[in-house]
């Protein structure tokens, strides 16, 4: 399986912008490139159940966040408060940076 370029890197602000949780917005918590998918900070809430074991020694139904597609999700803007497309640009000292399409506010820190 091929790895996915994703526009989205953990911590990130996003969106989700098709799905069951369209409209909502939470905090990036894990990206897995591999598989093309991201784990969105208390969103896509699903169900699993555990048997009882050292960390939960009651065991029974837990609810934890489910993966979501990462074409399904996109990235926030500080500035203009929106989910935006991101450009990639270089910097002077030949960094590359991600910056917002809409007004080049940059996502990375310089």
């Amino acid at each position: 399986m091929t790895k996915i370029k994703n526009h989205i890197k953990k911590n990130d602000m996003a969106e989700v912008i098709a799905g069951k949780e369209k409209g909502k917005r939470g905090k990036i918590l894990m990206v897995f490139p591999e598989r093309g998918r991201v784990l969105v900070e208390k969103l896509n809430m699903v169900k699993r159940h555990t048997r009882p074991n050292e960390q939960n020694q009651q065991g029974g139904i837990i609810e934890k966040e489910g993966t979501l597609h990462v074409s399904n999700v996109m990235p926030v803007c500080r500035k203009c408060d929106a989910p935006v497309r991101i450009r990639h640009q270089r910097l002077d000292n030949e960094k590359k940076v991600r910056i917002c399409a809409k007004c080049g506010e940059p996502f990375d820190k310089v």
